[in-house]
């Protein structure tokens, strides 16, 4: 089956989309706690990169808050429909209970209103204070109660007070991935920021090296704590193609096999990579082979990253570079996220 000749009735659906909420950045502006979350970014990204992200994000705004100019940037790429996402720069994971519901309930509110404008062809996620985890299951609700479609969470958040850091493995978490599990909510894990601090401070290594390894790191947590054991129907994209995971898997394997204290799931690790879903933004048509073969071909999902620099203004195009199987090229275009989408 060619590309020209692949039903009709498989939209082209882009998992990995942003959008940009003034009401949320409008609710923390001049919060105790806000500057010193900014201040901390600034560390982790440099002085480059954060001269270079001003710009960048401005030329993006319409894209990014405008549907109609969404709609027409996703009629030039060939794409149906996208599940859009806040922008992770609006996790504010530093912001007390009350401040963090407020966040989060703005977040669920307008992603939804904005999706309502186009509701053929714009699907939602909302958000969840992953910092405040007796929270999660309630705010979950309420993202679905707005029509999206589930929610976004990054690779971790810092503990509330000072405390450890809340990881995807902390137990308090637990309600929620069951929720998540019991609802058919998505979940889509896509890091913010890295915990190597300074050492990734130039050449925009917080970016490039530090997504990927977020990814990794939280995808692992999931795995070896016995998460994915316990609710194997989880719905979970990771973004980036999860990261150096996929490719690397291997030496998790191996370590799970030698090594007692590796045991903490019930079998080999990267028998979970076929229970996850991975959008294809990888940029690289030999990774995203790889990750085909490791993950399975029905767990792929088109991403792009819109509308921001790191992401392909042309997803399609490096979709066919990889030169995959028609069954398999069309089922990442589309055929794999319609499926997860729809409402039973």
């Amino acid at each position: 089956m060619t590309e020209l000749s692949a039903p009709l009735s498989i939209p082209t659906i882009d998992v990995h989309a942003h959008l940009l909420l003034p009401e949320v950045e409008e609710a923390v502006a001049g919060r105790a706690g806000l500057t010193a979350a900014q201040g901390l970014d600034a560390r982790r990204n440099g002085p480059a990169a954060l001269t270079v992200n001003g710009p960048m994000v401005g030329a993006r705004i319409p894209k990014l808050t405008d549907a109609s100019v969404r709609l027409t940037a996703m009629d030039a790429q060939g794409v149906d429909i996208q599940l859009v996402s806040p922008s992770p720069s609006h996790y504010h994971y530093w912001a007390d209970p009350q401040l963090a519901e407020q966040v989060c309930l703005l977040a669920n509110e307008e992603t939804a209103a904005h999706c309502a404008k186009a509701p053929d062809r714009l699907h939602g996620l909302g958000l969840i204070p992953l910092q405040h985890p007796h929270l999660a299951v309630e705010l979950l609700d309420h993202a679905v109660e707005q029509g999206l479609r589930g929610v976004e969470i990054s690779s971790h958040a810092p503990g509330p007070g000072g405390t450890r850091e809340v990881e995807l493995s902390d137990p308090r978490l637990a309600p929620f991935w069951a929720h998540a599990q019991e609802s058919g909510a998505l979940v889509f894990l896509h890091p913010f920021g890295c915990t190597l601090d300074e050492r990734l401070d130039q050449w925009y290594l917080s970016n490039t090296v530090g997504q990927p390894t977020e990814n990794a790191i939280a995808l692992s947590h999931l795995i070896f704590s016995g998460v994915l054991d316990r609710h194997p129907g989880l719905k979970l994209i990771a973004a980036h193609g999860g990261g150096y995971l996929p490719t690397h898997i291997g030496r998790s394997d191996h370590a799970w096999r030698v090594r007692p204290d590796a045991r903490g799931c019930a079998r080999e690790p990267s028998s979970y990579l076929k229970r996850l879903y991975f959008d294809s933004l990888v940029h690289d048509p030999y990774v995203l082979r790889e990750l085909v073969r490791a993950a399975g071909p029905d767990r792929v999902l088109l991403g792009s990253d819109f509308p921001f620099d790191m992401g392909r203004e042309d997803p399609l195009d490096a979709l066919r570079a990889a030169d995959l199987p028609d069954p398999d090229f069309h089922a990442l275009r589309g055929g794999n996220a319609a499926a997860l989408l729809r409402k039973d």
